[in-house]
């Protein structure tokens, strides 16, 4: 099938995908929203995984002064740059069209864009383009991939598959967003065609570093990593493209926090200096160093 069939194919059946992403300002005070700064979308041709139409565009909001003068991206949207742009009013009609009636994909667009596009549109006075399913990478990737790449940021995935830095513009992000699926996929599907050889090789991220995890490393001990993965996985992402909180384990000290360093080494020399002499036999040296460490 090449891309005029998958294009005749997949307008009958309406079952083309739109991945798309919003960059929008930040509210700096309580009961503030966000404003729309840029819209981007490709669609795809859902068996062949191939970009048949883009749009893309810069929005001007109501109140500039709600966007940054600068920016600290070098990418970054600025105040100069949406100010010659249209209004969401403007360009509401391409949007509306791009995705209504269309399976919607990107990456946590369940709790941002899906949101964001509906209020955008309820500013207007009208509704809301309406899609024939949600696609969120980032429900799908923490539960099929898992997180052997770190956290479920894009920047992260994209860093782990060596497809670049994240720019943070709606159109790139989309595209990188739909390169990471695909790597995804790939290694999915390779996994399952010899699980018992390529299954399991991967790691949680070796940030979160535990004394069970380096002594398992020498057979001493059995790893607890099945369980802090867990954990882990339990956590919400609470905020647009950011990982969950990092997690931390705390061991009981062999010795008590008020203990003096200086106090304990010195005893143990004493100790030794007995046993040396003859006046103290080696196990009543051991009994009673272990109260040194209580």
């Amino acid at each position: 099938m090449d891309a005029s069939g998958c294009i005749h194919s997949w307008k009958s059946h309406r079952t083309e995908i739109v991945f798309f992403d919003l960059e929008t300002t930040v509210p700096r005070r309580t009961g503030q929203g966000f404003s729309v700064l840029e819209f981007g979308a490709i669609v795809v041709c859902p068996w062949k995984l191939v970009e048949l139409e883009s749009y893309t565009t810069l929005i001007r909001p109501k109140d500039l002064s709600m966007v940054a003068l600068r920016s600290g991206r070098r990418d970054g949207i600025t105040r100069d740059a949406v100010a010659d742009a249209p209004t969401f009013e403007e360009v509401a009609d391409k949007i509306f069209n791009i995705l209504n009636g269309r399976v919607w994909a990107g990456h946590n667009i369940q709790r941002f864009d899906c949101i964001r596009i509906k209020e955008a549109f309820a500013a207007t006075g009208r509704a809301p383009p309406s899609p024939v399913g949600v696609i969120d990478s980032l429900g799908v990737l923490t539960e099929k991939f898992g997180r052997r790449a770190g956290n479920m940021k894009m920047e992260t995935l994209a860093a782990y598959f060596g497809l670049g830095q994240q720019k943070h513009r709606s159109l790139d992000d989309v595209r990188m967003n739909l390169e990471v699926v695909k790597h995804c996929a790939t290694v999915l599907f390779l996994e399952s065609s010899l699980p018992r050889i390529l299954v399991g090789k991967w790691h949680p991220s070796s940030s979160i570093i535990t004394r069970s995890r380096s002594h398992n490393n020498h057979g001493k001990l059995p790893s607890r990593t099945s369980s802090l993965e867990e954990s882990v996985e339990s956590m919400n992402t609470n905020s647009r493209k950011s990982p969950p909180a990092s997690t931390s384990i705390r061991r009981p000290l062999p010795y008590s926090r008020g203990t003096s360093l200086g106090k304990m080494t010195e005893g143990v020399k004493n100790l030794l200096n007995k046993a040396q002499q003859g006046s103290q036999p080696l196990t009543n040296l051991l009994k009673h160093s272990h109260s040194l460490l209580r």
